[in-house]
């Protein structure tokens, strides 16, 4: 599945897929103005980015997110420290 396939509604449900090399690349480096890329670990340690990182980038240097698999969000569990 690729971006162009999903909905806005159906945004907080998929993520694109990275492989390390790709999050390695990503890291820290900036989406649009004054936006960074955050890749995150899925609960199945996936390296994956938000469809909004996605869907507006401007760095043409990183135009290539959006073309990533999409894979649907299985979110870590947070273990409360209290």
């Amino acid at each position: 599945m690729k971006l162009t396939d999903i909905t806005p509604a159906e945004w907080t449900t998929y993520v694109g897929l990275l492989t390390i090399e790709q999050k390695d690349l990503i890291v820290g480096q900036q989406y649009t103005t004054d936006s960074f890329f955050n890749p995150i670990q899925d609960l199945n340690d996936n390296w994956v980015i938000s469809i909004e990182e996605m869907n507006y980038c401007d760095n043409n240097d990183y135009l290539w997110v959006k073309d990533l698999d999409l894979i649907i969000y299985d979110p870590k569990v947070q273990v409360n420290p209290f």
